[in-house]
């Protein structure tokens, strides 16, 4: 049997969506009040689940202190209270929107996740805005 587990957490981080080589007149038309020079910030809220065969042993899927303890290391210790543009290396050269986003966290939790498990990642932009990620 297949079991989804799920872990929700935070973080607050300011990021600029802009493309370097296009006119401010092209960055303001695409990314708007999003192209803030002097960035913008939100609180973004984190759903990641797992799914697998619960271990008969533990009764587990994941234990989920680990889980916990591999959000913190990978997602909220790295981004919270960051400027996502120039202080998250992942974003130095990629554009840090809500997909982009989620994608670098899925990769960065997938590498301690055991393969036989699926990984899905939900990040919350605003609680009307946001972006699924499962690897696809």
């Amino acid at each position: 049997m297949k079991v989804s587990v799920s872990r929700k957490a935070h973080f607050n981080a300011a990021h600029r969506l802009y493309c370097p080589d296009w006119t401010d007149e092209q960055n303001d038309a695409v990314f708007g009040k999003c192209n803030n020079p002097n960035f913008h910030g939100h609180n973004y809220e984190l759903v990641v689940s797992v799914t697998g065969t619960v271990n008969p042993k533990t009764g587990y899927v994941i234990d989920m202190k680990v889980l916990k303890d591999i959000i913190k290391d990978e997602v909220e210790e790295p981004f919270d209270h960051k400027n996502l543009n120039l202080d998250v290396p992942e974003f130095s050269e990629l554009n840090p929107t809500a997909e982009n986003i989620v994608v670098v966290i899925w990769n960065k939790i997938r590498k301690r996740i055991d393969s036989a498990m699926a990984l899905e990642v939900v990040l919350y932009e605003t609680p009307r805005n946001f972006v699924t990620y499962k690897g696809e």
